[in-house]
């Protein structure tokens, strides 16, 4: 009976509308933050870090920025890839002009580049909407990348088209390049996934949360009780490109190192709305539900064989590891569209009523 709510009671609105409605999801939380913060850190390899804990991390905030745009404002959008590429390409110009500036400054800015060109990119959404929409964020995919082949000024005039990440030290640590560490490279890229989820979820549970779910659900009766669908979807787009473009920094100096154009293509915009539909839209546990089931899962599946003894060649285990996720894929959505996070409400509601279920 581990959610007994027995004695919890909500004698005001304030407590029915509250974070964490009942007390065992706070020490559940607690739980998982202990684990984030203190063991996995001092646990975890070099292995470990650099294909499990980092990009689960920063592959969860983009799907979070897209989740913020598609899952609560219902607007598509196939340009998340350009975007976080925006972001890596607007911080490595930044740290480059400037290599004094502190890199959290930088990868904050570096976000603000980002929403300026979701913001652009969204001003159509007024007049256009649905596979319409996504159609023209999909054009935006396609520009951006050319951009970051063709203008040379973004990559310093690299003679390879590329760009590398500089060693940039803070407080006297090293926290990108080639020598930092992956556990502070770990802890830079929690600290902020940290901060930026706590914002995302005070922002979708407020006024502004309210507003894009309205307009998500039908625009027509948002737009006759007062609400401004151009602002409203503004913001949805600034929010989401803001954060998007944040994680592409992170992607490019906390873990990969360095960047070509491609890396940004459709196919990385493609795996961040798997993640982002497979956790669950509408919701910000499922971003993190998402990247754990799409990055972590092909990384586990690679152990297996070895921990069984069993030689598998590399470019099959590929394809069985593609076969199988897409697979569980097709499982989840046929179980639950609504995504990992709506199974986990369901096992919620059922423990809190156990053992008289209904």
């Amino acid at each position: 009976m581990l959610y007994r709510i027995t004695g919890q009671f909500k004698t005001n609105y304030r407590s029915d509308y509250a974070l964490f409605p009942v007390r065992q999801d706070m020490f559940l939380l607690a739980v998982i933050l202990f684990f984030a913060w203190v063991v996995f850190p001092l646990m975890a390899s070099e292995f470990a870090f650099q294909t499990l804990l980092i990009p689960v991390l920063i592959y969860a905030l983009a799907a979070l920025g897209l989740n913020i745009l598609t899952g609560y404002a219902g607007q598509l959008s196939l340009g998340t890839g350009a975007f976080m590429g925006v972001g890596a390409y607007a911080c490595y110009k930044l740290v480059t002009i400037f290599p004094d500036l502190n890199l959290m400054l930088a990868i904050g800015f570096s976000g603000l580049f980002s929403a300026a060109i979701g913001l652009a990119f969204g001003l159509p959404s007024l007049r256009i909407k649905g596979f319409y929409l996504a159609i023209a964020t999909l054009a935006a995919q396609f520009f951006l990348v050319w951009l970051f082949e063709k203008w040379s000024w973004l990559y310093n005039y690299n003679a390879s088209g590329a760009i590398q990440v500089p060693t940039i030290d803070m407080f006297g640590i090293t926290v990108s390049g080639p020598t930092a560490s992956s556990m502070v490279q770990y802890y830079f890229v929690l600290f902020i996934v940290s901060v930026i989820t706590i914002l995302a979820i005070n922002i979708t549970r407020g006024r502004i949360g309210r507003m894009w779910k309205a307009v998500r659900d039908m625009d027509i009766a948002a737009e006759l009780v007062g609400i401004n669908l151009l602002r409203a979807k503004l913001i949805a787009f600034g929010v989401s490109s803001y954060i998007v473009g944040v994680s592409g920094a992170l992607f490019v100096f906390l873990w990969r190192g360095a960047a070509e154009p491609n890396l940004f293509d459709i196919p990385l915009s493609f795996r961040i709305l798997f993640i982002a539909i497979i956790g669950g839209l509408g919701s910000i546990l499922g971003n993190f539900l998402g990247a754990i089931l799409i990055i972590a899962l092909p990384v586990i599946l690679n152990i297996i064989p070895e921990a069984f003894g069993v030689e598998v060649d590399s470019s099959l285990l590929e394809h069985i590891n593609i076969m199988i996720i897409g697979a569980l894929i097709i499982a989840v959505l046929i179980i639950e569209p609504h995504g990992l996070a709506r199974i986990w409400a369901v096992i919620r509601e059922k423990l809190i009523i156990w053992p008289f279920p209904h």
